[in-house]
């Protein structure tokens, strides 16, 4: 059995194949996934898993060169943006861009995949661009 915090076997691999540049999408349960983008589907029941602990165990395995979030979550979700905050100023989650959730969902078109947790706040959604560990 691993040892490290991330048990999934399906998420545990995608991200073991991510490469410099790849996007992940963690969503909440009502983020649409684009027809072709991988889903891995964790949603068990409204709020489990929840966002921020699932961001966090990806974050155990997969270095980030930098995030995206949409300029919603500001006004809409203070408590999970002070988390956020929290682990950017650890360096978990690299350089910080904004956009609207419109073009948030526009540029989840691109990810490797999408993780669906059973968050049901709007906006608790992140796109983790990979770094190297090198």
């Amino acid at each position: 059995m691993k040892k490290t915090p991330l048990l999934n076997v399906a998420l545990s691999r995608l991200i073991a194949s991510l490469g410099h540049g790849d996007m992940l999408v963690i969503g909440d349960a009502g983020l649409p996934v684009p027809p072709g983008v991988e889903l891995i589907d964790l949603a068990l029941t409204h709020g489990i898993p929840e966002f921020v602990s699932t961001l966090k165990v990806v974050l155990s395995e997969m270095q980030v060169e930098s995030h995206v979030l949409a300029r919603e979550i500001f006004d809409k979700q203070p408590t999970a943006l002070a988390d956020l905050d929290a682990l950017n100023e650890e360096g978990a989650l690299g350089r910080r861009d904004l956009l609207t959730h419109e073009q948030f969902k526009v540029l989840s078109r691109q990810a490797r995949a999408i993780i669906r947790t059973g968050e049901c706040q709007p906006y608790c959604n992140i796109v983790l661009v990979a770094g190297v560990t090198f």
